[in-house]
């Protein structure tokens, strides 16, 4: 019997450690672009997780780095192209207008610290 409970709590932790880190989505966080968005970079999260910005509209992302981990030390937009070297406690922007719609992931070069800027179009 107690085979049988230790069994399933593995699969039930195994279950909540795969909804945790691929599968939950956290809402998106809409935010005017007229100003930095800031995105706080500590105890492997960034926050907030999910940002919304409107197509073809400037936005200027401001990290700010709480965590000395090497880890959070880069942030990479590989599907812009962009990456940038984060500075403990000294905020940091990236500046870019995004024009293709849709979620566009950002993470750290381990892909540990994972984020995503959903971009909408006015009609979506």
């Amino acid at each position: 019997m107690s085979v049988l409970l230790v069994n399933v709590g593995g699969l039930i932790s195994i279950g909540l450690i795969v909804w945790w880190f691929w599968l939950s989505k956290p809402r998106a966080r809409k935010v005017q672009a007229d100003r930095p968005i800031e995105i706080i970079v500590e105890n492997g999260v960034y926050t907030p997780p999910r940002i919304e910005v409107p197509a073809g509209k400037p936005v200027t992302l401001r990290f700010i780095r709480k965590d000395p981990s090497p880890c959070a030390e880069k942030v990479l937009f590989d599907d812009f192209g962009i990456s940038g070297d984060l500075p403990v406690g000294k905020p940091y922007d990236i500046s870019f207008t995004p024009q293709e719609p849709g979620e566009h992931e950002f993470t750290c070069q381990m892909r540990m610290y994972r984020g995503s800027l959903v971009v909408r179009t006015a009609d979506s």
